[in-house]
């Protein structure tokens, strides 16, 4: 039985007081262990947090000693498991040492534990459809499993001799910190194309990386 999901940290806002809002799972994308999130999976968990008056754990990499602050809302909407937390950067180290990588971009992944309750396989899609998720935290994570799956798919590729999907490309663009136009624009004109015109923390964090993808052997 699986414990672990983990997504991209999609992060909407930050804010100098360690306020942020982002994404603990995103609805119908199959992750490096072949599951999927469908939409309402949370509903049960969330309402018996509710009834309790408390919500899951933020924690740092699924560590249950170390908590570096708290989830001040959590919710479903259209896209996925939507959450609201606070890192106590005044009161805790390791806190303000997360948000200082979630700022920089170099921290890149939320991942939830949980205990699944209702579940079921997909052939066509080759995976698992979890339907119903006991929610129990949700972790600040180095590398979720979504970007090492993409990476390592195009590594394999290239060291076949295989020509990657572009699509699936641009999607590890975007995951390693570059914007929509950006990953277009490297797509379109290549490498130093992208390096000439951007200059940004998020933009050369996710130079590196590519680099290390390209050219490892």
């Amino acid at each position: 039985m699986k414990n672990k999901f983990d997504m991209p940290l999609m992060v909407k806002s930050i804010n100098d007081k360690g306020e942020f809002e982002g994404y603990g799972s995103v609805f119908g994308v199959k992750d490096s262990y072949s599951d999927i999130v469908v939409k309402g999976a949370f509903e049960k968990s969330l309402a018996l947090w509710r009834e309790k008056g408390r919500m899951p754990a933020l924690l740092w990499q699924h560590n249950m000693q170390e908590p570096i602050g708290i989830y001040t809302d959590i919710q479903e909407d259209e896209n996925g498991l939507k959450v609201s937390g606070k890192l106590l950067i005044d009161d805790d180290p390791l806190a303000k040492r997360a948000y200082a990588h979630m700022k920089a971009g170099s921290l890149s992944g939320l991942s939830i534990g949980y205990r699944l309750n209702d579940y079921e396989y997909d052939a066509t899609k080759e995976a698992f459809i979890l339907k119903e998720i006991e929610l129990f935290e949700i972790s600040l994570v180095t590398f979720p499993a979504n970007d090492d799956a993409r990476i390592n798919n195009i590594k394999c590729a290239l060291e076949n001799g295989n020509i990657p999907q572009p699509k699936l490309i641009e999607r590890v663009l975007r995951d390693v910190g570059l914007s929509r136009n950006q990953a277009k624009a490297f797509m379109s004109e290549g490498y130093s194309s992208l390096k000439q015109r951007d200059a940004d923390n998020d933009a050369e964090n996710a130079i590196i990386i590519l680099k290390s993808i390209f050219t490892e052997k």
